[in-house]
């Protein structure tokens, strides 16, 4: 058995859409009939995007599986002879079974035409909608940019869409005008049902001055489909193409009035943990925030997921819990991992240590070697040691260190300025040189270093889920203060 992957063009005007229908002709069941006779068995597609009828595509995407051993990138070619002129496959190309063109993170960008003139021009009918009123584009680009970003497209989506959850993201909406065609290109992580032509109406609206452009940002947050603009016909819209992403990204952060978070990703691959920091979010948003990226993470290949909701730790304590233990997020019930916790202790006149570590400052270009060292020491707790800034100068952004035992890097080390204490954000040392005093060392170094700069305490953050590094900071004369984050885990069973 064999998965091949088609990109296929197409013009929907004389179909009802992609999704086979019984009394109607459609793209899918076209493409079906076709491979089956081309394959000599019975086939099925998946398609990524089920455009509504009307709607053109240049390169849709769908997979099929067979057991025909034709050569995958022939396929498209000898398939275009059993299809109709108005589709066509573009490329053909075999892919690991288990891909699926919906389940995959992917970039869509669609683009809406609107033909803006006194009379209609025949040979744009079909692939553009006619606006008998003039159009003013720039205060169609000034309604367009409230819908940039991640929010609740609620308003935008047909009633009868089947999504549960209507968040999308859009990376760029722009408006092009060229003689008489305004075009709309829009890109995003996804679309709810009719939501590009609900959006090309709203923007109508505002461009014949039905609506100011700030009313765009009332109808986001209304999150009623009766706030926005008509759906727009579908013959002006056409899928452009589709990018699926290669690798999974490190960071993906949503931020917007209603919420900001960051989902840090770099860890699933090697250890399958996620770790997702809520900063905000109106608590009615929180528990479908929560369930949503999770279930993103889990899509990503995470095996267990970290969350702080950063609102329970303001000020420095632990404050009402929206994270609550036992509770059913969707599929996803969490529990009380750790606390990251900060520890701190006056810096002596004169800390001595009696073993040969060094303090290197890290240079910019060793940013491979200061991932692959915190790869091998950080296993337990959340790894951010990418995020941090490999230049050396100590300032509030913090410093990274190699540590060194006779030339040799044994370890790591962040410091950063905190008010007047120096603060180790990360001591870290590899494996097989551990319990040897060298992180005591390191810590007696970082001492000095706060004295030599005039500063009269030193501080540190660590887990409680850390017992080896708590004995390590309160054998060396560190107390606990405040709670910085609590951490709370769901793991796959």
């Amino acid at each position: 058995m064999r998965r091949i992957k088609l990109v296929l063009a197409y013009d929907g005007t004389n179909y009802s859409g992609w999704q086979f229908q019984k009394n109607a002709v459609t793209i899918e069941e076209v493409l079906n009939k076709a491979l089956s006779q081309l394959m000599g068995e019975e086939i099925s597609v998946i398609g990524a995007s089920r455009t509504d009828a009307g709607v053109h595509a240049l390169e849709n995407v769908a997979v099929f599986d067979t057991d025909n051993r034709m050569a995958a990138d022939k396929i498209c070619l000898a398939l275009n002879q059993w299809l109709p002129e108005d589709i066509r496959a573009l490329n053909s190309e075999e892919v690991a079974l288990d891909w699926h063109p919906r389940k995959q993170n992917c970039t869509k960008t669609y683009e809406y035409r609107i033909l803006n003139r006194k009379i209609n021009m025949p040979t744009q009918r079909l692939y553009s909608y006619f606006c008998y009123f003039p159009l003013d584009v720039e205060k169609m680009r000034e309604g367009a940019a409230y819908l940039i970003g991640e929010h609740d497209f609620k308003s935008f989506c047909a009633p009868r869409g089947q999504a549960e959850e209507t968040v999308r993201t859009i990376y760029s909406l722009e408006l092009d005008k060229q003689g008489d065609m305004i075009t709309l290109r829009i890109s995003g992580s996804g679309f709810l049902y009719n939501m590009v032509r609900i959006i090309a109406g709203t923007l109508i609206k505002v461009g014949i001055g039905v609506y100011p452009p700030e009313h765009v940002e009332e109808i986001l947050d209304a999150r009623d489909r009766r706030a926005a603009g008509p759906t727009a016909p579908a013959k002006g819209l056409t899928l452009v193409r589709m990018e699926y992403e290669k690798q999974l990204r490190e960071k993906i952060t949503g931020e917007n009035k209603d919420w900001s978070y960051e989902l840090i990703q770099r860890d699933i691959a090697a250890k399958g943990r996620a770790y997702l920091v809520i900063r905000r979010c109106a608590d009615r948003d929180f528990d479908r925030l929560l369930l949503r990226v999770t279930h993103q993470a889990m899509r990503n290949g995470a095996r267990q997921v970290y969350v702080c909701d950063q609102r329970q730790t303001s000020g420095g304590e632990a404050g009402t819990a929206r994270i609550v233990e036992g509770k059913a997020y969707g599929y996803y019930v969490f529990h009380h991992a750790y606390d990251w916790i900060t520890v701190g202790k006056t810096a002596r006149a004169s800390a001595e240590d009696a073993y040969t570590v060094s303090l290197c400052p890290a240079a910019g270009t060793e940013t491979a070697v200061c991932r692959e060292l915190a790869s091998r020491i950080f296993k337990a707790a959340p790894d951010f040691a990418a995020e941090w800034e490999t230049e050396s100068g100590l300032r509030d952004g913090g410093e990274l260190y190699f540590l060194r035992e006779n030339g040799v890097p044994v370890g790591m080390m962040r410091l950063s300025l905190c008010g007047d204490s120096m603060r180790v954000d990360l001591l870290g040392i590899i494996e097989e040189y551990r319990r040897k005093g060298l992180a005591m060392a390191a810590l007696a170094q970082a001492e000095r270093l706060a004295k030599t700069r005039g500063l009269a305490r030193l501080q540190a953050g660590v887990s409680t889920g850390n017992e080896p590094a708590l004995c390590l900071y309160e054998k060396y004369g560190f107390r606990r203060e405040t709670v910085v984050s609590r951490w709370y885990s769901w793991l796959s069973e």
